[in-house]
């Protein structure tokens, strides 16, 4: 019921909130959650990442572009690409890495 805790630890948290879903050696699936305009920091994917909106809209921001994202839209994020993911609305999102 990982999707569930994390909609309710939302419930209390200003930023974010991130767990596993899956993990298996070289394989990592993550749910990612959001309240409207939270902002995941800039970092960088070291692996091959894919970002699904599950729900809600985003927009994955970098130095090289922006891009709005909505409900069951995808984008592969660049390896090593300095971004951050703003939501424009609750929103909740899938990280398939590896």
């Amino acid at each position: 019921m990982i999707i569930r805790e994390i909609l309710s630890e939302l419930e209390t948290k200003d930023h974010p909130v991130a767990k596993a879903l899956y993990k298996k050696e070289g394989i990592k699936v993550l749910v990612l959650a959001f309240k409207k305009e939270m902002i995941l920091k800039e970092h960088k994917a070291h692996v091959p990442t894919k970002l699904v909106v599950l729900d809600g809209r985003v927009i994955y921001k970098s130095d090289a572009e922006e891009i709005i994202l909505d409900k069951y839209d995808e984008f592969d994020i660049p390896v090593n690409d300095l971004h951050a993911v703003h939501a424009l609305e609750d929103s909740l999102c899938m990280l398939l890495q590896g």
